[in-house]
């Protein structure tokens, strides 16, 4: 309890097909997944210059996982993290550029238009 990895169970092995089945984006166009939940990365861990995982403190309290902190491989965070925020002090010259630009107005029926779509 309190992996949250998509190696950490061989579906295909078991049933014969992946248990994601839509990509990222589809599953959110498709209302598979949603931006409804919220964790703080209390620290990651990296080899080799990149992040290979995270631990979060899950906001459900400490009944889940090892006292509330679970354990997030890098995969399963490009597949199922939407939105971070971060103190621009750890931002890179690069990332900090794209603060500047003019926002994108998203229309509210867009996936990405409501953080908490019901």
């Amino acid at each position: 309890d309190g992996i949250l990895d998509l190696k950490a169970l061989d579906y295909n092995l078991v049933f014969g097909f992946s248990a994601l089945g839509l990509d990222k984006e589809g599953r959110l166009n498709y209302g598979e997944s949603l931006m409804t939940h919220a964790m703080l990365i209390t620290a990651f861990h990296k080899e080799n210059g990149e992040s290979t995982k995270w631990r979060i403190e899950n906001s459900w309290g400490d009944s889940d996982g090892d006292k509330g902190y679970l354990i997030m491989s890098d995969d399963w965070f490009s597949e199922f993290v939407y939105e971070v925020v971060i103190d621009k002090k750890f931002l890179t010259e690069e990332i900090l550029a794209v603060t500047k630009q003019t926002p994108v107005v998203l229309p509210a029926w867009d996936p990405m238009g409501a953080l908490a779509k019901l």
